[in-house]
């Protein structure tokens, strides 16, 4: 699961909020790998943090709130800061070393330019990548075997292509949660500098 946490677009303590949480998400999940920071201005903060965990956290969806005055401006009457927590859509894996049974190969007669050996012989291989449907002809070559090859290079192409278009769906998806946060109603309740959780 990625989750994501940010401040939107709050002052710096909402930014340490985002800081603090994902110190004290850590502690709580141990298997928590951070994918991503985006730092603030000042060094205790972070304007968002993508992370990915083995556990659902889906519970955690929706704002975090901190009760603290501020140690920025002691003087700020605002006492209440908060933090959105999204679960980002994962980008679908493409197959990167796939395995034989993963594909269907088919064989069949090319005709046209070539010689008699394109007629003859089955030179022209379809190869069907059955986890995505993605099907790939190659009748180029003189051989199956090179046709094959050829084939299997045409697929890596697309499945890299579609392996980037899936990231660059979830950048944005990320980008979407970090612009909106929604305050009040909190998941999660934490408390003074030392962010204990209060509810």
């Amino acid at each position: 699961m990625i989750v994501q946490l940010s401040s939107g677009q709050g002052p710096a303590e909402c930014e340490l909020a985002v800081s603090k949480l994902y110190d004290s998400l850590r502690k709580e999940f141990p298997d928590i790998h951070m994918i991503s920071c985006h730092e603030a201005k000042r060094t205790d903060g972070c304007t968002s943090v993508l992370f990915e965990t083995g556990q659902d956290l889906s519970q955690l969806e929706g704002s975090i709130q901190w009760i603290c005055i501020s140690p920025y401006r002691p003087n700020h009457k605002r006492k209440n800061w908060f933090v959105d927590v999204s679960v980002i859509p994962e980008a679908e894996e493409t197959i990167k070393n796939y395995k034989d049974r993963e594909i269907r190969f088919e064989r069949f007669h090319c005709g046209g330019k070539g010689g008699q050996n394109v007629n003859k012989v089955e030179t022209g291989v379809r190869l069907v990548h059955i986890p995505t449907g993605i099907t790939v002809t190659s009748t180029s070559e003189r051989s199956q075997f090179a046709n094959k090859k050829d084939a299997l290079d045409k697929l890596n192409l697309i499945l890299r292509q579609k392996d980037l278009d899936e990231k660059q769906k979830q950048t944005n998806s990320a980008w979407r949660e970090h612009t909106k946060i929604v305050r009040g109603n909190p998941v999660r309740i934490y408390e003074g500098m030392d962010f204990k959780r209060k509810a």
